[in-house]
């Protein structure tokens, strides 16, 4: 059953982690097994102590969700060991005409080569100019030929080789061999066996016929085989008894692993001309095959998003999935979709609280664990129920789920935002832990939150963040950059901005004073900075 990943958006918060996680729980609960939570940033410490509180372990992490070969209906042929004859080979192509080449491999199931019905075949038209067998396994030549061994050289023989010469009813005169390295084919002619046998050929095959009694008793290094096949079709199937790898194509080989890219795989394959190319595990083993028809209608990865709508926020390679429903709490973007899908969008202080009302729709109630994160999601991202994005719905499905979870909001709240920004923490940290970028009306921004308890201190390492945020500014071609020190005890957020300082004075109606202004109620990045700007720019 292929996965549903859901998602929140990059850099994530703990309203986009816990959301993720409730909402898969809760398709998972009503029977849809597929769901998956994902993350797409690294979590913060205020996440981080809220899952440890709980005792949940953080989603899978994922960076990137273009379509991989892993997503792909591949082939899965018959995998060949390197020893197995040329006649099974041919006889498993022969019962599958799908299939263009069948992956050789050793005894640990890594890729030797590629065999096709045209290497066969090459080989077959080989044997006509040189008719040789070269250290070809006793086993291999027994079983093409259901052959018998008449006899016990005072040699132990392992592999046949030489020349394979017929012998047609003639006299002796000349021999028709000269070497010893000879595989002679013979029918009932005892008189050419016993100077084979005396000259020590190296293998004497006989085709429907018996080895007489004093023959058999010799001793000798000869390996006498027989066979209920005819002369010409012993000499055709003795051929088809070279082991796969000795016929195999072993240079130049393409190949790919279950993770690389369509994107990727597409430039190889326009580039050579094989039907038929070889899928590697991440342990080199050989799993299936993959041809041109695959990657014409490759299958997609499906996704949920949730806590955003915005293809700048979410994760790379969006475009190659399919998108199965959206929840979120935030302003319309520009994600599209080919299909109608499931989006619920409302005007909600926390996208958990509106995955905690599915839950409540469902009939469904979340475990003590589960509701204890989702009370904590909420009160984070409404700021303790300050920030002008909370509603009363937030407020009474946060007291719901600490109900159930027997925890209390207030001292909730003091652990959350005592464990979200430590002062002591590499500013490169702070300033990208709940970071986001934003394209309106034709500029590129960037505005980093950071929720506290005393703005004071975050702002004694004002010019480190200054220095970094020039440094991003440059790098991403920004129009502006700004980072909300929002504290929870003033009620307000401190301003550090760079760009155009008239921009900021009419869009925030605030004095800037060397890069800094204090915006006294400001809790929300998206309903009050983002469409401050919004609004100037028309």
């Amino acid at each position: 059953m292929d996965k549903i990943y859901v998602t929140g958006h990059r850099n994530p918060d703990t309203d986009s982690i816990v959301s993720a996680m409730a909402y898969a729980a809760l398709r998972n609960a009503v029977g849809d097994r597929e769901y998956v939570a994902a993350r797409l940033g690294h979590l913060s410490d205020e996440t981080r102590a809220i899952l440890n509180r709980f005792g949940f372990d953080p989603p899978l992490y994922i960076t990137d969700m273009r379509t991989q070969v892993q997503d792909l209906e591949y082939d899965v042929p018959p995998i060949l060991n390197q020893a197995v004859t040329v006649n099974r080979a041919w006889s498993t192509m022969e019962a599958d005409w799908h299939i263009a080449a069948i992956p050789v491999t050793d005894d640990e199931g890594k890729l030797v080569g590629m065999l096709t019905s045209g290497d066969i075949a090459e080989q077959d038209m080989k044997t006509i100019a040189d008719p040789t067998l070269d250290q070809v396994p006793i086993f291999n030549i027994l079983s093409v030929l259901e052959g018998e061994l008449l006899n016990e050289p005072r040699r132990v023989v392992n592999t046949i080789s030489g020349r394979v010469v017929i012998a047609l009813p003639c006299g002796l005169d000349p021999l028709p061999f000269k070497e010893k390295d000879t595989i002679l084919i013979c029918g009932r002619q005892p008189d050419i066996i016993r100077a084979a046998v005396e000259q020590g050929v190296g293998c004497v095959i006989l085709c429907q016929a018996e080895l007489p009694e004093n023959l058999r008793q010799l001793e000798t290094d000869t390996c006498i085989i027989s066979t209920p096949y005819d002369t010409y079709r012993a000499v055709r199937l003795l051929f088809q008894a070279i082991p796969a790898g000795g016929v195999c194509r072993t240079k130049d080989l393409e190949c790919f692993h279950l993770t690389d890219y369509i994107d990727d795989v597409k430039e190889v394959v326009l580039q050579s001309r094989y039907r038929s190319y070889p899928i590697l595990n991440a342990e080199e083993k050989v799993v299936g095959t993959l041809s041109r028809y695959h990657i014409l209608k490759p299958r997609r990865k499906r996704v949920v998003l949730v806590d955003h709508n915005e293809a700048a926020q979410s994760v790379p390679g969006l475009d190659q999935t399919d998108i199965v429903a959206i929840i979120d709490h935030h302003r319309l973007a520009d994600i599209q979709t080919g299909t109608p899908i499931y989006f619920r969008n409302e005007p909600v202080g926390s996208t958990t609280t509106i995955v905690a009302a599915m839950y409540q729709e469902r009939g469904v109630m979340p475990s003590k664990r589960l509701a204890g994160l989702m009370a904590s999601a909420i009160v984070s991202d409404t700021v303790m129920f300050k920030s002008p994005t909370c509603t009363q719905r937030d407020r009474n499905m946060a007291q719901r789920m600490a109900s159930l979870a027997d925890v209390s909001l207030e001292q909730l709240g003091r652990e959350i935002f005592e464990a979200s920004a430590p002062e002591d923490q590499p500013v490169e940290k702070l300033l990208f832990t709940d970071f986001k970028e934003f394209h309106i009306a034709g500029h590129d921004f960037g505005i980093s939150q950071i929720t506290c308890i005393d703005s004071d201190r975050h702002l004694q390492r004002k010019d480190e963040f200054l220095a970094l945020m020039h440094k991003t500014m440059t790098e991403r071609g920004y129009n502006l950059m700004i980072l909300m020190l929002t504290d929870v005890l003033k009620e307000g957020s401190q301003l550090l901005y760079i760009g155009d300082p008239d921009l900021a004075e009419q869009a925030f109606n605030a004095s800037l004073k060397d890069n800094v202004m204090f915006l006294p109620k400001v809790m929300s990045r998206k309903k009050q900075v983002v469409p401050m700007l919004s609004a100037l720019w028309g």
